[in-house]
């Protein structure tokens, strides 16, 4: 008798599908490698059929995975059209969101706007996750996410996104550096700089790069940063210069007397933020009235560190 698969053994399976690589699927999911492979062998065993044949050259669908992969789809569209139905039965303020913001930006944004938001509407409440901006618009197509704030561009024709904001990637060095003092430095002037950057998973990391390809500086690959902290306290040690978001410089850098801050004159680096949400979603007015509201507090609370898109 077969046994009824979970929602979570199909997100698997289609993850796994499309990936063809057990490991970028565990990534993309968030889980261990184990746990997707157990939840796999476990579909496999109650359906009774092998999904995937696995080789040294990959993953590739079995026949009968094949054959299964677009009733598996459905059955998740399904299910996100039915959990969208029945929060439309409610108050569209009144409810729970599942909110993913990028880890160089939730915590230095969120404080600032979130208290707020609760003061107007009382029972609007967010499920806050921190998660790299590549893996959050897919979660955000699969479900995952009911709102998103990312700074990479939309290109699906399933999402919607409404422009918050523009933040600036301020310059920063220690101050002991030959440059320090200056309030805006020409970027000539970083050609042969050593510049230490975030881990590859964030967006910044390649206007980064790309503007150290231009001018000639290079990027120390051997000490990518895990965080904004650590590539703080790499600046600090002198192991190079970095660009850090304007917002985590105005939460966290209250006495920056071990560093120097300043702009780029002539190419400035920035990142523009959106509220993104699916097209389907029932929710979608108030998700504009949400956005409006968001560049309301924003403008008034850190109007000073970024600029208001309108």
């Amino acid at each position: 008798m077969i046994k009824q698969p979970t929602l979570n053994q199909l997100s698997y399976f289609v993850a796994v599908a499309k990936l063809e690589n057990f490991r970028a699927a565990a990534l993309e999911l968030g889980v261990s490698q184990p746990t997707l492979t157990g939840q796999i062998a476990a579909l496999e065993k109650s359906l009774g059929v092998v999904l995937f044949e696995r080789s040294r050259s990959g993953t590739q669908l079995s026949p009968q995975g094949r054959a299964l992969i677009e009733p598996a789809e459905a059955v998740l569209k399904t299910n996100v059209r039915f959990m969208e139905q029945a929060r439309e039965l409610s108050d569209d303020s009144q409810t729970t969101y599942r909110l993913g913001v990028p880890p160089t930006l939730g915590p230095y944004l969120l404080p600032y706007v979130l208290p707020e938001l609760h003061e107007r509407y009382t029972k609007l409440k967010f499920y806050v996750r921190d998660v790299a901006p590549r893996r959050l618009e897919q979660g955000l197509i699969n479900g995952e996410f009911d709102l998103i704030i990312t700074p990479l561009s939309q290109e699906s024709s399933q999402l919607v996104s409404a422009d918050l904001f523009i933040e600036p990637l301020k310059f920063v060095m220690p101050s002991d550096h030959p440059l320090a003092g200056a309030s805006a430095i020409d970027p000539e002037q970083l050609r042969g700089e050593s510049v230490l950057t975030l881990e590859s998973t964030h967006h910044f990391h390649y206007q980064v790069l790309e503007l150290c390809d231009r001018i000639g500086a290079h990027i120390l690959r051997d000490y990518e940063g895990t965080s904004l902290d650590t590539l703080r306290q790499m600046v600090v040690m002198g192991m190079g210069v970095a660009f850090l978001p304007g917002l985590y410089i105005h939460s966290e850098l209250h006495k920056p007397e071990a560093l120097h801050v300043c702009e780029l004159s002539q190419a400035p680096i920035e990142r523009r933020h959106s509220l993104v949400w699916r097209n389907t979603a029932s929710n979608r007015v108030f998700f504009r009235q949400l956005s409006e509201n968001l560049r309301d507090i924003i403008e008034r609370r850190l109007g000073h560190a970024v600029k208001v898109i309108r």
